[in-house]
């Protein structure tokens, strides 16, 4: 790259960065307290090895910190569907698609009150060979794939909730009857 397209890339990049420092444009993991939070969630494993994967996925995407004490507690439900779709003329499947759902909840600890609920929905697709080793790994693969999937889905649905600012549990409000010598505020009496 020759000198004045190095001046000149220069230039782009510090003015797009101006640009977005200008508006408050904020970066997601750079909000305050959204990488410390989301390492302090201690994810319960489901049974099963896309149980496994996806526990094991999340630890990973959540980056936990195993010397600190858990914030959160998460606990997820699994379902898993396999649908031919690539059909021979002899009635013989060469393509499947595996759909996974994980419903997800969020506690906070230690109480264990509800902060977050929800569900992510992937669908991956793979060849099914005539022999049945190849097969087999197919299908393993994709439901890894799927599972990385659902684990970044979650990931993402977290840091933005995290980031947007979690939302404190409402305290019950005192609600008054209203007296009968009160006045609307049309100005006009409530009594009879």
């Amino acid at each position: 790259m020759n000198r004045p397209a190095k001046l000149l890339l220069t230039v782009a990049v510090a003015s797009a960065s101006l640009a977005l420092g200008g508006c408050g444009f904020t970066p997601l993991y750079g909000a305050p307290g959204v990488v410390p939070k989301l390492a302090a969630i201690n994810v319960v494993q489901p049974q099963g090895r896309a149980g496994f994967l996806i526990r094991e996925h999340l630890d990973d995407a959540f980056a936990k910190n195993r010397s600190a004490a858990a914030a959160y507690t998460m606990r997820l439900s699994l379902a898993e569907a396999r649908y031919p779709r690539g059909v021979r003329t002899d009635n013989v499947a060469t393509r499947y698609e595996y759909v996974l759902t994980a419903d997800y909840t969020l506690a906070n600890l230690p109480g264990g009150d509800v902060a977050k609920k929800g569900r992510v929905r992937v669908e991956v697709t793979y060849d099914s060979a005539d022999q049945p080793y190849a097969s087999i790994a197919a299908e393993q693969d994709a439901e890894d794939r799927a599972t990385q999937e659902a684990a970044r889905r979650i990931q993402l649905e977290l840091a933005s909730w995290l980031a947007t600012g979690e939302p404190s549990p409402k305290k019950p409000q005192k609600v008054t009857p209203p007296d009968a010598n009160s006045v609307t505020p049309t100005g006009l009496p409530t009594g009879d």
